[in-house]
Parts: structure tokens; sequence; C-alpha cells
């Protein structure tokens, strides 16, 4: 029976998950002594009571109380441990691009991977098959199959609630292909988004990316249009090996500004939208996104993640402000997250 470590992390989660895989390559990463336990039915008591019931769950060592969320998971770390390999670019302007591409990943990026995955039978096949060998791991044949549907409906049924529609198959298509463009060739195992060693951003879309890479439609585009890219997934994997330096300059790299620039074209046009929606009390709302349409429901955690950030511009201080607005500026960024809000 799994038990939780007195003496290391443990962390609890699922190989399908891009949240799980990002917090284990941050654990692997850092140098930070922890037991893989892969969520089954054997050892849902570990978890059973946490709230909302989520992964990927982080215990530190000899608690009972994990943390969820990728993000909060990774900055609590940080504070814990400021000296064991930094995710966290010191430059503050840098800082806050991390922080913005991380973002763009955890909640825009996401919807590739969630509709590659559901949408296509290839795709669809093989999830079922093997996230339920994983989870079920006592199942019969017969209850193996009844579990692999009941999960197949239950994730297509769940797709318009993420934007994962037929009608917005172009432009969430059009996402994926736009970022191996940015990070084909620019990106490997000495070159990361702020120097030569990972940032919290590298590691968020590589959660994103290495399950990408393992599903067969996706997997199939990126190894035609950025095979460097899947090379680069593999080493992030682990990079307990890799050493490195941040870069010297506070100017954003080319793949930083293409970045940028995505996000000034997609994901903060999309969160606008969302909250636009969501203060006039509209159940749904509509946009041209990367030259094809978009329509979601609202959702309210987006709001957060726009006020998050808008809150985290706001609190630069004016040094390094200025140059964080000539970069959001030229990227048609700055007027969503300079905007004022109401902050009851």
């Amino acid at each position: 029976m799994t038990e939780l470590s007195s003496d290391r992390f443990t962390l609890v989660g699922v190989n399908g998950s891009p949240y799980s895989r990002k917090v284990r390559a941050i654990l692997r990463y850092r140098h930070l002594p922890y037991n893989w336990v892969l969520r089954t039915t054997r050892n849902n008591r570990l978890i059973e009571h946490m709230k909302p019931f989520l992964i990927p769950v982080l215990f530190y060592p000899g608690e009972k109380n994990g943390l969820l969320d990728s993000t909060p998971i990774a900055h609590q770390l940080e504070e814990a441990y400021p000296d064991n390999r930094s995710i966290m670019p010191p430059d503050p302007a840098l800082s806050f691009f991390n922080h913005l591409i991380e973002d763009m990943a955890d909640e825009w990026l996401t919807k590739a991977m969630f509709h590659y995955r559901w949408m296509y039978d290839a795709d669809i096949q093989y999830a079922k098959q093997w996230i339920i060998d994983e989870r079920f791991p006592d199942a019969s044949d017969a209850e193996r199959e009844q579990e692999m549907q009941a999960f197949s409906d239950r994730q297509i049924g769940r797709m318009p609630l993420v934007g994962c529609t037929e009608e917005n198959r172009q432009c969430v298509e059009n996402t994926y292909h736009t970022i191996l463009e940015i990070l084909e060739g620019q990106v490997n195992q000495h070159q990361y988004l702020f120097g030569s060693r990972p940032a919290l951003a590298d590691f968020a879309l590589f959660g994103q990316l290495c399950v990408l890479a393992e599903d067969p439609t996706p997997q199939s585009i990126m190894r035609e249009k950025a095979q460097q890219v899947e090379s680069w997934l593999r080493v992030l994997d682990d990079a307990s090996g890799i050493t490195g330096s941040w870069q010297e300059k506070s100017t954003p790299s080319r793949t930083v500004e293409k970045l940028l620039e995505m996000a000034g074209r997609a994901y903060l046009p999309f969160l606008d939208a969302n909250r636009k929606a969501l203060e006039s009390n509209e159940d749904s709302f509509s946009l041209e996104i990367e030259g094809a349409p978009y329509r979601q429901g609202t959702f309210k955690y987006q709001l957060k993640c726009l006020r998050s950030l808008q809150q985290h511009f706001a609190s630069l201080e004016e040094s390094t402000k200025a140059d964080v607005i000539r970069s959001l500026e030229s990227h048609n960024c700055l007027h969503i997250l300079s905007q004022d809000f109401d902050k009851r």
C-alpha cells in the first residue's frame, strides 16, 4: 500500500496530465527528492480528502495536506527553496514575461492538447486505453471496456466547456501549428526561453507539448513540422543534469518576442472577451483568433487569470515597467494588461 514519505516529496499524478508532467519535470530539474505516485484505484485514499479533487497533488515530506495547482506549487517551491536551481529569472522584466507565457501555455495551449486527444478517432482510441490501463490496474476486461467508454464519453462531453468544438477546430489547430513554428530551431538542450537554463514558462510549454507529442495526430504533426521541439521535450522531461545561466540582457529573446506576439493576437484578447462577457452577465463570447472564429462559454477561472496578470503588471516598479511596456506595446498586449479594474 502506497504511503506518504517522511523525507521526500510525494507527487500524485497521472501521465496523461500536462500539469502532472510539468510539476514532475520541475522537481527533477530542481533536484528536489520526490516519489512519483501514479494515481490509481489502489491509492485514492491519499488524495480523496483534497478539495477540489484535482491532480497533481504535491505533498511536502511528512505532510498530509497536499498542494494543488501547478502554478502555486511552483511558486511555493521557489519560496521554500530559493537557492535550489530556481526557475524564475531574476530580472524583473523577464520574470513578468515568464509569468505571462506560463499562463498562456496553461490556459490556452491546453485547448490544443484537449482538442486533439478527443476530436479524432485514432487519438480517442489510443488515449482511453492507456489512461484506463493506468487508472484501473485491477479491472477485468469487461470492467476495463466499461470504464474506457465512460471516460471517453465524459471527456468528449466536456469539450464545449473548454472551447474544443467543431466551430473552433481551425482556431485551436492554428494555435498548435503557431507554437511549433515559434519554437522550432529556437529551443534545444542548451537553449531555453530566458537563457541556457529552463524557466517556469519552459516547463509550462513542456507540460502541454509532451502530451501532444504522444497522441497520434499531434505527434505526426510535430514530427513533420518540428522534430527539434520533440527532441527538446525529451531533454526537458528530466533536466536534472542541465546547467546553465540566465541571459544577461533584459531584452526578450526572439522566441519570447514571438510568444508575446501570440499572446497579443490570441490569448489576451480571449481573456478580455471572457471578462467583458462575464461583466455583462452573458453566457458565452466570440471573437476571431489566429484568423479563425472562436466561441466559448464564459469561465470564471480565466477571469482570475486575467486579474492576476494585470495585478502583476501593476505591481512592477516603474523602472522595470518602462522596459516591459515597450515590449507589450509592440505586440498589442499593453492595452489589456494595463486596464483599470474593479478590485472588489
